[in-house]
Order: C-alpha cells, then sequence, then structure tokens
C-alpha cells in the first residue's frame, strides 16, 4: 500500500492537505479537526493523523493483519472494520496522535463536535456536529456495538 491509498507517513498534520489520508477526509470533519488543532497548537498541542482515508484495498489488508494477529475475525473486529463498514473508508473517521493531542481531544473536542467512538481507541475520533450544544454520546465499548459496523 501507498500514500495514494491512505498510508500515512509519520509527522502528518490535519493542515498537511497533500496527503489523500487528509484530503479525501469529509470536508467537515477536516473543518473541524483544523479549527480544534488551530486552538490546541496555543497549548502546545499538535494534532498528528496516523490514520485518516483508506482505500477499500488498504482497509481490506489492514483487517487481513488484525485476523493474523488477533487469531479469530471476531477478534479482530474490535480493532479494524471491513471496507464495507470502514468510517475511514467513507472518510469520516480519523486517528489522532500523540497522546497530548488524544487528551486535549477528551477535554475540548466536544466544543468542536469531535467525539471519540469507542472507548478501547482513544485515539478515533468522527464528527458528532451536535455534541457541540449537547456533549458527546457515550463511548460504543468497541466497534462490534457499534451498530454502524453490523
Amino acid at each position: 500500500m501507498t500514500v495514494d491509498d491512505g498510508v500515512v507517513p509519520d509527522g502528518v498534520t490535519v493542515f498537511d492537505g497533500g496527503f489523500p489520508a487528509v484530503a479525501n477526509l469529509d470536508p467537515a470533519l477536516l473543518s473541524a479537526l483544523r479549527r480544534a488543532a488551530a486552538a490546541a497548537a496555543g497549548d502546545g498541542v499538535e494534532f498528528v493523523v496516523n490514520s485518516g482515508w483508506r482505500s477499500p484495498a488498504y482497509q481490506d489488508q489492514l483487517l487481513r493483519e488484525a485476523v493474523s494477529e488477533y487469531g479469530s475475525e471476531e477478534e479482530a473486529a474490535r480493532w479494524v472494520a471491513t471496507a464495507e463498514t470502514s468510517l475511514h473508508v467513507s472518510g469520516d473517521a480519523v486517528d489522532v496522535g500523540h497522546s497530548d493531542a488524544t487528551a486535549w481531544l477528551s477535554e475540548h473536542g466536544a466544543g468542536y463536535g469531535l467525539c471519540q467512538v469507542y472507548g478501547n481507541e482513544p485515539w478515533h475520533y468522527e464528527l458528532r456536529p451536535e455534541a457541540v450544544d449537547h456533549g458527546c454520546p457515550t463511548p460504543y465499548a468497541d466497534p462490534t456495538h457499534d451498530p454502524r459496523m453490523q
């Protein structure tokens, strides 16, 4: 897999629009991420993109690797979705790093509509515009509890 499939080189930030993993994110999600990242920068925190948009082929590869690592499709599903259900493939999810960025987002993300969706993935964020007024919903324990993944 290559950068064109959504592979992200180390150090890519939410402002690096020359990478498909960033450029192919949903525009509203990317805008919220950039607004939050600009605010976080004032606190000395940088948002790097560990994973953003992914091609279906890349998502399939990640799932095959997870099945190999975890020993079953059932266990792998706790960590990696199919290409048909992955919100990375649709551009509606981003994995943010480092831990200071995820800590910043856990405290301030709702104000930008950015919510952690899975309890087992503190780096995985999606846009929930209603969170600006109502706060983020309780995260699912893991993707197997998310009805969108069924």
